[in-house]
């Protein structure tokens, strides 16, 4: 319930509303990017399911901390990665400020910064995290690799 007014009139309305089903649900979100056409897409609260949910579309998602050192020192290398697949079709590079949007998943749990998901189209419900690897170029690349559902590059001949 919105905070703005508060009497006994509005509280019964919601009381009522909430029986019925009738109610949404109130997601922290920042405002939605007006222009989002850079390599990497910026999700926010609002945008979470038509971006990262999307079932057409294999995404790589960041959650950070604005303040987090470990995420700024990130930044510059998850900007070439979103470079780098950028004429991918079928894949997203996506980054969300964990601090001031809600995760409206529960399949994505954010307990620290950065924390890496790779939401695969075909299964959305069930995200990879990317643990374990140095959060590099090569590393991040190698996982998306992996995990891709299709990806239209040709591989790289040895």
């Amino acid at each position: 319930m919105e905070p703005e007014e508060f009497d006994s009139d509005i509280l019964r309305q919601f009381v009522l509303a909430f029986k019925k089903g009738k109610l949404k649900p109130i997601v922290k979100s920042q405002p939605v990017p007006k222009n989002n056409k850079g390599p990497v897409k910026v999700v926010v609260g609002k945008t979470f399911d038509t971006i990262v949910m999307d079932p057409k579309n294999d995404v790589l998602i960041e959650f950070y901390a604005p303040w987090c050192g470990h995420c700024k020192k990130l930044e510059p290398v998850y900007t070439e990665l979103g470079k780098k697949y950028k004429n991918e079709k079928n894949l997203v590079i996506a980054k969300m400020d964990a601090t001031a949007n809600d995760v409206t998943s529960d399949h994505y749990k954010v307990e620290g910064f950065p924390t890496i998901y790779f939401a695969p189209r075909d299964k959305k419900n069930n995200p990879i995290k990317f643990e374990g690897g140095d959060r590099d170029l090569e590393h991040l690349s190698k996982f998306i690799e992996e995990h891709a559902t299709k990806l239209s590059r040709a591989k790289e001949e040895l």
